[in-house]
């Protein structure tokens, strides 16, 4: 922000950025993040991806992406290089400029590592690239394992992440060398981060295994948010702690596992039912068709773009689940929409199933 704009308007002095949440009710929220913010996120992403000046980066992602922007900035700041493009991972272009400009890591969210498994990004000959990362959402097992696997046996790094806009960017790592035995982890507090799970009356859950909400403290937990003009003016309104509304849990060797959002949980029939839990295993079941869920209690919703799988689809969910096959209503969808940052707008197949 420019200091003559911060007389026009009152903004505090600390107010670097004001960016887009990647919310998939479809009704984002401006974060307000400041110059130190930035500067620790990018200096925490840096060390533990072990970033050098030799490394060139591709604008996989859009910059005003919090996930995009950080990779611009971590590499900006070690004097690596970055390719701009305009092209996407499902153009031949892209794969032209890859292999002509020796890039040596690629970003990419679950949609894009959807995407690389159906055009066999695995059989590619791309010696020059080093690093793979993945963040916006949780990848499923299968996928997880595919690119685990790839990278072990091709002498790359495979590094899954855990992040939002209220941190910046990134909270969580899971190093390349636990991506096959950890699969399914977010991994552990980047450094200069802490997290704790928080059980539904704020007190700390101390036993592995045991699901709770996941709080996280950083340099990098934004100022807060931005809803109006009169916003631009507070200070830091969240003091370093963001309570990130997803459930997790952790294991023996404190590494964390994100179960589902809290408020993407239904109850059928008396029994709780996490629909991220759900769509996880739908993926990894039906691996060539894209899904989501969404529903009311006792009621889910299944989006799915292949009809010819529909009663399978069912079949699956009831025995899985172990509940009466009415619970489930499976609805064909020509694509399942979502943000520009890949994430699944809830919001509009909310709308959809409501019209019913």
């Amino acid at each position: 922000m420019l200091s003559v704009s911060k007389k026009q308007t009152g903004m505090h002095d600390e107010l670097a950025l004001l960016l887009t949440t990647s919310d998939s009710t479809g009704s984002p929220k401006l974060v307000r993040q400041s110059y130190n913010n930035l500067a620790a996120n990018t200096a925490y992403i840096v060390e533990y991806l072990n970033i050098a000046a030799s490394e060139r980066a591709i604008t996989s992602l859009p910059m005003n992406y919090t996930y995009g922007l950080s990779v611009i900035n971590s590499h900006l700041s070690r004097g690596a290089s970055l390719f701009l493009t305009k092209a996407t991972v499902m153009q031949r272009d892209f794969w032209a400029q890859m292999t002509q400009y020796r890039i040596t890591s690629l970003a990419g969210v679950p949609f894009t590592y959807e995407m690389l498994k159906r055009l066999r990004f695995t059989s590619l000959a791309l010696p020059d690239l080093k690093t793979l990362t993945q963040a916006g959402g949780k990848l499923s097992p299968d996928l997880h394992r595919v690119f685990a696997h790839y990278a072990k046996d091709n002498n790359k790094s495979f590094v899954v992440m855990y992040g939002a806009a209220e941190a910046t960017a990134r909270m969580a790592y899971l190093p390349s060398d636990k991506a096959i035995d950890k699969c399914g982890s977010i991994g552990k507090a980047i450094p200069g981060g802490e997290f704790a799970l928080c059980d539904e009356r704020g007190n700390l859950i101390a036993q592995e295994g045991e699901v709770g909400e996941l709080i996280y403290w950083g340099d990098n937990v934004v100022l807060g948010y931005a809803e109006c003009r009169e916003d631009l003016q507070k200070g830091n309104e969240f003091q370093g702690r963001l309570s990130t509304g997803d459930m997790a849990r952790f294991d023996s060797e404190g590494y964390y596992y994100v179960v589902g959002r809290r408020k993407r949980f239904l109850k059928i029939f008396g029994n709780l039912v996490g629909l991220d839990e759900v769509e996880v295993q739908l993926r990894d079941a039906f691996p060539d068709i894209h899904c989501a869920c969404a529903g009311i209690d006792d009621k889910m919703y299944v989006f799915i773009t292949d009809d010819s799988v529909s009663a399978q689809v069912k079949r699956f969910l009831v025995e899985q689940t172990q509940l009466n096959h009415i619970a489930f209503k499976i609805i064909t969808l020509y694509s399942i929409p979502k943000n520009g940052a890949g994430k699944t707008l809830y919001s509009q197949l909310e709308a959809y199933y409501n019209a019913i």
